[in-house]
């Protein structure tokens, strides 16, 4: 009987060392099938460096805006916000401005950079700050609402010739008085164009608009309903205007000519 008893005792106890021993290797398996921990996304680090900086420009400042802050607390709210860390911000739109061949406004750089558009606007800042150097010879400028890398005006005339666009510079003088009428007169028709021309606008017109520099605007309510033009957004790139309000003042001689016109 106490043999059959040992047995009994040796038969449990090897069924618990296998019960033990199983739940030992289904906890290691699981634990080895656990996922490990995935590397942060870009979008995650730049959420993650985003939020830092906007907590520490807000910080202890949360019930209170801009406008609400004394003196004091609005220079030292600049004074952090002028020591934000964005150099790998800075970098990543420049390097966006640099791929981009068309201004890009604030919201669409946000989008492809996934940054904030406030941290879009300090970066822009900060590469305004460093090509403003005499040893750079790009800039940034806006044009028609979005940012792109342009080259300073003073370096660009050194080689415009070899680098200059194919279809940009070689317009004749009287494209570019044809050109001048139309920005600055817009919408005009062609007869008016030819009013204060005093000669066939016919040519000119032409040439314009295969540059796309000009484009049919409308139709003036008068007789004949006559087609009337104005300036594209390629001419405002070309002339690196951010609108027409940004072409310079027309002398008072220039002005009441082209009124008589009308």
């Amino acid at each position: 009987m106490q043999e059959e008893s040992g047995s009994v005792d040796s038969v449990e106890n090897t069924v618990a060392d296998s019960v033990m021993e199983n739940a030992v290797k289904s906890t290691e398996k699981k634990a080895s099938k656990k996922k490990k921990p995935s590397i942060p996304t870009v979008e995650a680090v730049v959420a993650a460096e985003n939020e830092e900086k906007k907590d520490a420009v807000v910080e202890n400042e949360a019930d209170s805006s801009d406008d609400e802050l004394s003196d004091e607390e609005k220079q030292d709210l600049e004074r952090r916000r002028s020591e934000m860390n964005l150099d790998n911000e800075t970098a990543l739109l420049e390097t966006v401005l640099f791929l981009e061949s068309e201004p890009q406004p604030v919201e669409t750089l946000a989008k492809i950079t996934q940054f904030a558009p406030d941290v879009i606007e300090e970066c822009i800042q900060r590469l305004k700050d460093k090509y403003a150097n005499a040893d750079s010879g790009i800039e940034i400028s806006q044009i028609i609402g979005g940012w792109i890398l342009t080259p300073k005006k003073e370096c660009f005339d050194l080689v415009k010739e070899r680098y200059g666009k194919k279809n940009e510079g070689r317009l004749s003088k009287a494209a570019i008085e044809t050109l001048s009428i139309i920005a600055y007169s817009q919408p005009i028709t062609r007869a008016e164009i030819e009013s204060i021309r005093h000669v066939s606008a016919d040519n000119m017109m032409r040439v314009l608009l295969d540059r796309k520099f000009i484009k049919e605007v409308g139709k003036k309510d008068i007789p004949g309903k006559p087609v009337t033009y104005g300036t594209t957004k390629e001419f405002l790139e070309f002339f690196h205007l951010q609108s027409i309000a940004d072409l310079p003042q027309l002398d008072e001689k220039e002005s009441e000519r082209f009124e008589l016109a009308r």
